[in-house]
């Protein structure tokens, strides 16, 4: 049994091994690095809405939801009201008051 002798492995192959196992322990690191971040983005309080200074709400409304078009803007309040403003002035175009089902 002592006659069989190990092959020895070529240099250049023991440094392809090495350096998968390297690339692979890399690419898991970096996999769990977006998965981290994701995590961590996808949990983050919003960010509070900032409306332009033109935009005056009626009393008591809070915005929800704003939006831009051509040459007006729109604010979706929490009570469920889409308030249309003039891009330009800042006057109050249009109100749309949605029905509860």
């Amino acid at each position: 049994m002592d006659d069989i002798e190990t092959p020895i492995e070529p240099a250049n192959l023991r440094f392809l091994r090495r350096l998968v196992t390297v690339l692979t322990v890399i690419m898991i690191f970096g996999v769990l690095t977006v998965i981290a971040l994701l995590v961590i983005r996808l949990n983050a309080d919003p960010k509070p809405m900032v409306l332009p200074e033109q935009v005056t709400l009626p009393d008591g409304a809070t915005a929800t939801a704003f939006t831009v078009g051509s040459d007006w803007f729109a604010v979706v309040t929490q009570d469920d009201t889409i308030l249309i403003f003039d891009q330009v002035t800042g006057t109050l175009r249009q109100t749309i008051t949605l029905d509860q089902p």
